[in-house]
């Protein structure tokens, strides 16, 4: 990704520096101001550089183990843009409507989900073909009521691992339902908004559409870095299983002569040994003058 100082320089050019005013700050926030102009804080970019690349770095390994992040942004002006970056990378979002109990009651959301996916499902294959129209036009209403609230979180079989946040004070059910089970949250903070509240916060400002599309953008970047890796592991693995039959033929008859000499070298060592005639050696007593060593001589 970009050095420091490009980074910053983009960071500065979308206004990620612009805080709120000086009245509506909280005190937590202070390590992360840099300065005051006309009545609005102004965030240290250099705090929010560093935090920024540990986020995500964060957040690609957790996409390299094969865990999923849900990302959440529920107001206006960051919609399109958090769903758009979570389609991209194939992740679970909540941008519509956060829907109490989503992760604390998620097996009450998940019949909530097959139903709506079972009415589409009806719907597409002809089984309401029998129904009156106002019956069909009332499911089709209630598939698209749910899907506009669900449809981000369809293919979520489980609790995510991480939680991307956009605006943790706007966002304070989903941090709060994410911190009881232990979640790990990320999230962009702004300067009304206490840091201690998410596990890696980005100091920044969560109002404005360019702020909220260069952070979630570069996270998203370093989500997908992990994905590709990833993929390009499994790769490795299938090729090296995917030897042809003349490779497997020659690494099976070099494991058999490996296994032949092991044996010859057993079998020879036996005859000569302490265990005279017959190559059997002598169980060892304990106490026998062996002393304490363990079964097995690993020291493990």
């Amino acid at each position: 990704m970009e050095n420091n100082t490009s980074l910053q320089q983009q960071l500065l050019e979308a206004g990620v520096h612009f805080g709120h005013l000086k009245k509506k700050w909280n005190p937590k926030m202070l390590p992360y101001i840099f300065a005051e102009k006309k009545g609005i804080h102004i965030i240290d970019l250099n705090k929010t550089t560093e935090a920024l690349q540990e986020t995500a770095a964060a957040l690609k390994q957790i996409a390299k183990s094969g865990k999923k992040i849900m990302f959440v942004a529920t107001k206006k002006q960051s919609k399109e843009i958090v769903t758009d970056c979570a389609k991209r990378v194939n992740m679970p979002y909540v941008t519509d409507r956060w829907l109490g109990g989503m992760l604390t009651n998620f097996n009450t959301i998940r019949k909530s989900v097959k139903k709506m996916q079972s009415i589409e499902k009806m719907l597409n294959d002809g089984s309401f073909d029998n129904v009156t129209k106002k019956e069909r036009l009332t499911l089709s209403r209630d598939k698209d009521k749910m899907e506009k609230v669900l449809g981000g979180i369809a293919q979520l079989g489980r609790i995510p691992a991480a939680l991307f946040i956009v605006d943790i004070g706007h966002e304070h059910i989903a941090l709060s339902e994410a911190k009881r089970l232990g979640i790990t949250t990320f999230g962009m903070v702004d300067t009304n908004c206490d840091p201690n509240k998410v596990d890696f916060a980005i100091p920044s400002n969560d109002d404005a559409t360019k702020s909220i599309a260069i952070v979630t953008s570069y996270v998203t970047a370093a989500i997908a870095e992990g994905l590709a890796e990833r993929m390009a592991a499994k790769d490795d693995d299938v090729d090296d299983s995917g030897m042809d039959d003349n490779e497997r033929k020659a690494a099976r008859l070099q494991a058999e002569a490996e296994g032949e000499a092991a044996r010859g070298g057993r079998t020879r060592g036996a005859g000569a040994g302490p265990g005279g005639p017959g190559g059997q050696p002598k169980r060892r007593v304990p106490g026998g003058g062996g002393g304490n060593r363990r079964p097995g001589g690993g020291g493990r």
